[in-house]
């Protein structure tokens, strides 16, 4: 699976519900069904308000031609060394200028969000969604505790495959006594979404995959899963500094 399929996977969940990304949720399924990417595809992603210019953003801090390629893909949902060669500067100015983000939630609630950076935030996934308190896609406002949670990309583990459900053990966020925290793991039913030739429609218990919006967008390994754990926790930390 190359990285523009790969992207295409983790993009497919807030898109079905509207959250980002052009209305064309039925042509980015069928790319990914009948695993087929081209110039199609990679013009449906650079629509994603939010997710694409983080990817250009990597890409061009790693002097990498493809921001679809699929190492900025996995540094951006997933997580990998790409993400520590971003400048704190670099990562500022992206914010400002590429997400205008100075503008959408205001002066002080910037300058909060730029304090991050200087305490080690990087352009992960999980940072735009525990360190940003509004959500800045298609539809502005505010995360709940139950979006943050579903919008984080979490690891789970595969319990048990019936047909198309899917039981994962995977761990939630939860909010007490003011902060945000990793919850003990839970059992969670989940409606298979995608269909295609690659092994995420293998799965098999024991397995790891990673979950975007209830949806399982791909088999993942060990390393990776330590990985995505990592830079979460890395992101709640900062986050809980200002709640």
């Amino acid at each position: 699976m190359n990285g523009l399929l790969r992207c295409s996977r983790y993009a497919f969940g807030p898109n079905r519900l509207h959250y980002c990304g052009p209305d064309k949720n039925r042509e980015i399924f069928s790319h990914i069904s009948e695993g087929e990417g081209g110039e199609g595809l990679t013009e449906l992603l650079t629509q994603f308000e939010t997710m694409y210019p983080y990817l250009c953003h990597i890409a061009e801090a790693n002097m990498i031609q493809d921001p679809l390629s699929d190492k900025v893909v996995e540094a951006y949902w997933i997580g990998n060394s790409l993400l520590e060669r971003v400048s704190k500067q670099k990562l500022y100015e992206h914010l400002r200028d590429k997400l205008r983000l100075k503008d959408k939630l205001g002066a002080k609630s910037f300058e909060l969000v730029t304090e991050k950076i200087g305490q080690g935030a990087l352009p992960h996934h999980s940072f735009h969604v525990l360190d940003i308190w509004k959500r800045t896609g298609k539809e502005e406002r505010e995360h709940s505790i139950e979006n943050i949670s579903e919008c984080l990309v979490s690891v789970g583990k595969i319990m048990s495959v019936s047909g198309p459900f899917i039981i994962v053990e995977t761990e939630p966020i939860l909010y007490e006594k003011g902060k945000l925290t990793i919850g003990a793991p839970i059992q969670k039913n989940i409606l298979r979404q995608l269909e295609s030739d690659y092994d995420i429609e293998q799965l098999k218990s024991g397995d790891l995959v990673s979950i975007h919006w209830s949806v399982i967008c791909e088999k993942i390994t060990k390393r990776q899963a330590e990985s995505l754990r990592k830079y979460t926790k890395h992101h709640i930390k900062l986050a809980n500094e200002t709640l």
